[in-house]
């Protein structure tokens, strides 16, 4: 059980709720907080005081009043309305990462929500009720109003939601079926529900597990590669790394080294040749790089996850109302990108790899790793695949975060296109996945050429856990299949945690 408290959500934490489906508490002086933003809420209502969102219309409608009586009326136009998201719904875990970062923010106690509100959204995680959440339709600024629309339809009873056999279900009848009460949105609450950075943040995080686990899989399968090949270790030797000062450089210099250790296959300077190409001796300048990116985009991760993000947002028991821009996505935008980027090249290094232990003119093993060149293929069209995939990911690498598009009549006159950010960055992590496969599928081949029983001790138990899952290429076959296998088992978000991949 994990105590939610408005402040305290680490990546590590939502990595339990998400993948491991640890189920959710809300502190006490959480709730207390959201008690105590509620009151101010009531209080604006009763001394007919005018506050944006609360008894007034929305963006360029702002300045339009909206009386006692139509309150209500007011919230529950604005989730109907702003539900217009077009595309395939999200994945289901981002889904439900999404419905516990609003709440996390709601717990703040600056949204003026009441306490059934966020006990339903804690009830809705814990029994695995996730809204179907279209992908397409936020700008990333004034929140991810559509996205988040979407899961506050779910409160109401409408919308859909997820099911355990893959089903898309009406959201009434899941929770009559659970006997849970739909609310009526009071005062705010529908504003509040739809102001939020939560679906690129949820996105995002995802993507950071994602990324994160192919990272680490990136080194041991370009391990692999420098075995197959008779890589020259000495360009992992640690003062190279400690001259250059990067921390991420040097932590992926020592844990290559540690991969090979004790290996008979790999090389020392001069002994065969005087250096490799960059794809195998920059192997740390390269993957660290991609490594100083991920660590920013986890730091910035972990404050949006913590963050207030509606508007209006209430002080001081409602002495202060601001409006503001919290709900502008730009720095997560950014971050997105940064990902985008980082996973890109992490597929490009990976793709130059396998070129190498196909290549006959770059390596002494056979052609394309082929049982038979010439009458079988064996990996050519595997490398052509890879390189399809490096290529597609340039394309969706171009930064979302440039772009701007006026909204609401010119009032919303700049946007961050955050969650197309968040949403391209998961395309690449995929698409790079897939390429660090097809480099495994080769390297795992290349090692059995060259003789895995010289191969590392750490390496040779991941050939041997890996031909569990991929068999050794002796006649050409569907290798769709294998690449595909191969994916299941290095996706977290299918199969484990990488604490878990190390045991292996």
């Amino acid at each position: 059980m994990i105590e939610l408290t408005g402040d305290s959500l680490t990546i590590d934490q939502l990595k339990r709720i998400c993948l491991d489906h640890e189920n959710i508490s809300i502190a006490k002086k959480s709730m207390k907080q959201v008690q105590e933003s509620r009151r101010a809420v009531d209080k604006i209502v009763a001394d007919k005081k005018i506050v944006y969102g609360i008894n007034t219309g929305f963006g360029k409608l702002s300045d339009v009043m909206i009386k006692k009586e139509d309150v209500e009326d007011l919230q529950l136009n604005l989730i109907r309305s702003h539900a217009c998201g077009v595309g395939e719904p999200f994945p289901e875990v981002v889904s439900r990462a999404m419905m516990v970062l609003r709440l996390n923010a709601l717990l703040k106690g600056y949204s003026g929500v009441r306490l059934v509100l966020v006990e339903l959204l804690a009830t809705l995680v814990n029994k695995h009720i996730h809204p179907v959440i279209p992908q397409q339709g936020s700008l990333g600024a004034s929140g991810d109003l559509a996205p988040l629309a979407h899961l506050a339809l779910v409160l109401i009873g409408e919308g859909h939601v997820h099911s355990k056999s893959g089903q898309v279900l009406e959201a009434a009848s899941v929770l009559t079926q659970h006997k849970i009460k739909p609310i009526v949105l009071q005062a705010k609450e529908g504003l509040a529900m739809i102001n939020g950075t939560q679906a690129m943040v949820a996105m995002g995080v995802i993507n950071y597990f994602q990324a994160e686990q192919l990272a680490y899989d990136s080194e041991w399968i370009a391990a692999l590669t420098m075995e197959g090949l008779g890589g020259i270790i000495d360009a992992f030797h640690p003062a190279i790394h400690k001259a250059r000062g990067y921390p991420q450089q040097i932590g992926v210099a020592e844990r290559m080294i540690e991969w090979l250790d004790g290996s008979q296959l790999i090389t020392r300077q001069s002994e065969e040749r005087i250096q490799d190409a960059y794809s195998i001796r920059c192997i740390p300048q390269v993957h660290g790089a991609s490594w100083q990116a991920l660590d920013y985009v986890k730091e910035k991760l972990e404050i949006e996850m913590n963050a207030a993000t509606d508007n209006p947002l209430i002080f001081e028991d409602g002495e202060i109302v601001i409006s503001g821009g919290n709900f502008h996505g730009q720095p997560i935008a950014f971050a997105m990108d940064f990902m985008k980027i980082a996973v890109a090249e992490l597929a490009n290094i990976s793709e130059r790899r396998i070129e190498r232990l196909v290549n006959p003119q770059l390596n002494d093993l056979p052609a394309f790793l082929s049982p038979n060149p010439g009458l079988q293929s064996g990996a050519m069209i595997m490398q052509y695949v890879a390189a399809s995939l490096v290529s597609e990911n340039k394309t969706l690498a171009h930064p979302a975060s440039v772009d701007s598009i006026p909204s609401s009549a010119n009032q919303e006159d700049h946007v961050s296109m955050g969650t197309i950010a968040a949403r391209h960055a998961h395309s690449i992590i995929e698409n790079a996945q897939q390429v660090l496969s097809i480099e495994c599928i080769c390297a795992l081949q290349a090692v059995e050429y060259k003789g895995v029983e010289k191969a590392s001790p750490q390496l040779y138990i991941y050939w041997e856990k890996m031909r569990t899952i991929v068999p050794s290429i002796t006649k050409d076959r569907v290798f769709s299949e294998d690449i595909e296998k191969m994916n299941n088992y290095l996706n977290p978000v299918h199969k484990t945690t990488w604490e878990t991949a190390k045991k292996v």
